[in-house]
């Protein structure tokens, strides 16, 4: 389970403003705000989905570990981060294809 801190941080990281994330996983943008500012604790069906929309996004957890306490990071470099975005940019709309 994530922290607030962990959520922003994520955030910065991956580039999401609050009301991306909150228009990205359906939880409150207030409820977010709340939960990184260390105002509330949403619940943790709410905090798993923050985690896992911010994973799908690009970020890695990090937990508490011999080497160091819990953290952050990107779980791609950057020129793979730019090739992962041209690439959502092509090709047009999504369909089912035939190929075996």
């Amino acid at each position: 389970m994530i922290t607030g801190a962990q959520c922003r941080a994520a955030r910065a990281l991956v580039e999401y403003s609050r009301e991306r994330l909150a228009t990205a996983s359906g939880i409150d943008i207030g409820t977010i705000e709340s939960f990184e500012s260390k105002l509330g604790k949403p619940d943790d069906t709410s905090i798993a989905t923050l985690q896992s929309t911010l994973e799908t996004a690009g970020a890695a957890f990090l937990p508490d570990g011999k080497h160091g306490g819990i953290g952050v990071r990107l779980k791609f470099n950057r020129s793979e981060t730019r090739r992962i975005a041209t690439l959502e940019g092509e090709g047009g709309l999504v369909a089912h294809d035939d190929v075996p």
